[in-house]
């Protein structure tokens, strides 16, 4: 643990865009897939964001497709969730993980960051 660390979280208006950042001094980055989760007040975590450890391959939940954009920067072991057009249900602490699989599990994950809160008012 402690390996990832989550920046960027903030109180917003809909329609507002944000981004979040990821760092992970602690792994050796390209080794692992990495993705966004989220987790509301009284809900489960679920997942938001993927990509592979090269880029290429992303993934979303429908809830954000089209609105959010997964990046990373393999050099500076840094991972990004671009947010567009958000909405109070996107109100949630973010958190990144990183794995050894591209997957859209959180039980695919074993390395978590303690995670950043987004708030979105109406």
């Amino acid at each position: 643990q402690g390996k990832l660390v989550e920046s960027g979280g903030a109180m917003v208006r809909s329609g507002d865009s944000l981004k979040l950042s990821c760092e992970g001094p602690g792994l050796t980055f390209t080794r692992y897939a990495m993705a966004w989760f989220r987790q509301a007040p009284g809900k489960e975590r679920e997942f938001v964001a993927a990509v592979s450890r090269s880029g290429e391959r992303t993934g979303y939940a429908d809830s954000v497709s089209g609105r959010f954009a997964i990046s990373r920067d393999n050099a500076n072991s840094k991972l990004y969730l671009q947010m567009n057009d958000l909405k109070p249900e996107d109100t949630a602490v973010y958190l990144c993980a990183a794995g050894l699989s591209y997957s859209h599990s959180r039980v695919t994950y074993g390395y978590w960051g303690q995670g950043t809160q987004v708030t979105v008012s109406s």
